[in-house]
């Protein structure tokens, strides 16, 4: 070996002990790989970011955004509503919500497409009294099946038709290229997992309670006797034995969501207070302050006395959210957070594995997967979600979404399809035409684009693309070859194909799929050469080897974000994961071969 092969390999090595045991995040150990082979020699310092102006990066961010877009148009909203007739029907349920969110996440980011049906699944669980483990982990599922179907459906696709585009000579893909193995499996995967789901046994812990806040409001005001004259709204709350939160400031003709804690309250201010029924009371009690029925308040909407009544989330403007994984908020209590000096936002409620937590605000500790009920401005709610990683829920009547846009956002999205499909313009450039529609359209917001962009994935392919010319250039890619023939030409090829995917499909389980694709990709590039399958039978055998990862509740996110809220443990995952990937593997080779072969 050269001096050159030591270092890429050497530093190959250690990124991919950086992507298995993350002592930090995967776009930090692509960052740092980046900069090693940039230090070492082995990438030129003008070419250390064109990786970030590859088609891949730039559509993978614009599918990201466009995702966004329709949720927050309402144009899912707009078939969302016609899933009323399924009351009292668990498996009819789960059979159309998997079908459902496979199908649209063939065309969107798959985490946004189970943000999508996740609401409706533990709605349906809640009305019809079964546990969402029933459905939550086969809509996670399915949600990973449909990206297997078209080239903007998982960003694995987009980066192998990059890489073919770039190391050999028949071009990209097309628009549904993949259809022709992915479809078949994505299909059935789905009856599978109907078929299936009785294999996860209803979890103690998911019981099918919503994830509302269980809470109430009331509206008080402050007289000019009041002991709240003058202070400040957080030492109001610290006034209170147990949790009650401002959530509304009436002062005059001007209405404020969500104030600062260092406003200073006035007598004849209006408070809108949030919290368990006789915190409220002894709050009111307390402060000297008079409780009085809203205005417009019917005798049906009054719990108890005073003017105390269950909280509606529109009073608040509040919103559900799942806590990602990531997250800064896992670990850490909502007292040390700080939420609403720093980010503009109230954490009225948290539900846990479908079930409100009741510990006091100050006690509880956030995990990954948590259903947060958020009092958030609307202009501050793009920046903070994305700071804070969490992930908006759709539905269940807390949407911020613009229904006039729903008919024209899916047709600029339609549009852009059909471009692609019939060959007008690349999906890059056409997907990011559709974007700027939007934005001209008022159907999105700048920074609600720029929040919903998966900034750590598009780190990881800027930084990653380098990586395959360096191998290039140095050798290395051409001596692993050499070394891996060997073996390979003295397989069949069908053994070839299924050993690739399989190898894929472990890799992606404890790294990044995009940085399994990367990694993979060129060395099946190389295999090729000196087999008996074709380039296109290898790529695809990468691509439907990095996507079906069922196998662990980090293999994919939408597997960690069902976690809590299904109530699952690590062994439900093979239990209903390990037969579907081997289903995958057994269709996928003859399909492979018989298409593409």
């Amino acid at each position: 070996m050269t001096a050159d092969q030591i270092i890429v390999t050497a530093l190959s090595l250690l990124a991919l002990a950086g992507f298995v045991l993350q002592p930090v995040r995967y776009d930090v150990v692509a960052l740092l790989l980046l900069l090693g082979l940039v230090l070492l020699g082995q990438v030129a310092p003008e070419k250390a970011f064109l990786g970030f102006a590859e088609p891949a990066v730039t559509t993978v961010a614009a599918v990201l955004a466009i995702s966004k877009a329709l949720q927050s148009a309402g144009t899912v909203d707009l078939l969302l509503r016609r899933l009323g007739g399924m009351r009292g029907r668990p498996k009819l349920q789960v059979t159309v919500q998997t079908a459902l969110c496979a199908s649209f996440s063939a065309f969107m980011n798959n985490v946004g497409a189970l943000a999508l049906f996740m609401p409706v699944a533990l709605r349906n669980a809640y009305r019809d009294k079964y546990s969402p483990s029933r459905s939550l982990m086969p809509l996670a599922f399915g949600s990973v099946l449909g990206g297997l179907v078209t080239l903007i459906g998982t960003p694995p696709n987009l980066i192998i038709s990059a890489i073919r585009a770039e190391r050999t000579d028949l071009g990209r893909y097309a628009l549904f290229d993949f259809a022709w193995v992915g479809l078949p499996i994505a299909v059935a995967g789905v009856a599978y997992l109907v078929l299936a789901s009785r294999l996860l046994r209803d979890k103690q812990g998911a019981k099918p309670a919503g994830v509302d806040a269980g809470d109430y409001v009331a509206e008080a005001r402050i007289g000019q006797g009041s002991r709240a004259v003058g202070i400040s709204i957080r030492a109001l709350e610290d006034m209170a034995d147990e949790d009650v939160t401002v959530v509304g400031l009436f002062r005059g003709p001007n209405r404020t969501l969500a104030p600062p804690g260092e406003a200073r309250l006035r007598a004849d201010d209006v408070l809108l207070l949030e919290g368990p029924p006789e915190a409220l009371r002894n709050l009111v009690e307390v402060a000297s302050l008079s409780l009085a029925v809203p205005t417009g308040e019917t005798a049906a909407g009054a719990e108890g006395e005073g003017g105390i009544r269950a909280l509606v989330a529109e009073d608040v403007n509040a919103v559900e959210a799942i806590l990602r994984p990531g997250s800064p908020l896992i670990g850490r209590s909502p007292a040390a957070l700080r939420l609403r000096s720093q980010y503009g936002i109230n954490l009225l409620a948290v539900s846990r594995q479908g079930r409100r937590v009741t510990d006091r605000m100050g006690d509880i500790v956030l995990r990954g997967g948590d259903v947060l009920l958020v009092q958030a401005l609307p202009d501050k709610q793009a920046e903070a979600f994305q700071a804070l990683s969490l992930l908006p829920l759709a539905e269940r009547g807390v949407t911020l979404g613009r229904p006039q846009h729903a008919w024209l956002a899916g047709g600029l999205f339609l549009a852009g399809i059909l471009v692609v499909l019939f060959d007008l313009a690349p999906a890059h450039i056409a997907f990011t035409a559709v974007l700027a529609a939007m934005f001209v359209c008022r159907i999105l917001r700048p920074d609600e684009a720029y929040a919903a962009i998966d900034w750590p994935v598009i780190v990881l392919l800027g930084a990653l693309f380098p990586l395959g010319e360096a191998m290039e250039s140095s050798g290395t890619m051409a001596l692993l070859v050499q070394v891996l023939s060997g073996p390979a030409a003295a397989l069949p090829g069908w053994a070839l194909v299924a050993l690739v995917m399989l190898a894929c499909m472990l890799l992606s389980e404890i790294m990044a799929n995009n940085a399994t694709v990367l990694l993979m990709a060129p060395i099946a590039i190389g295999l090729a050469q000196g087999s008996g399958v074709s380039t296109d039978g290898m790529l695809m055998a990468v691509a439907i080897g990095t996507s079906c990862t069922f196998l662990s509740p980090i293999g994919h996110q939408s597997n960690t974000v069902v976690m809590e809220p299904g109530g699952y443990r690590f062994q439900d995952y093979p239990r209903l994961g390990a037969p579907l990937a081997v289903l995958c593997l057994a269709m996928g080779t003859p399909l492979i071969l018989y298409f593409w072969g």
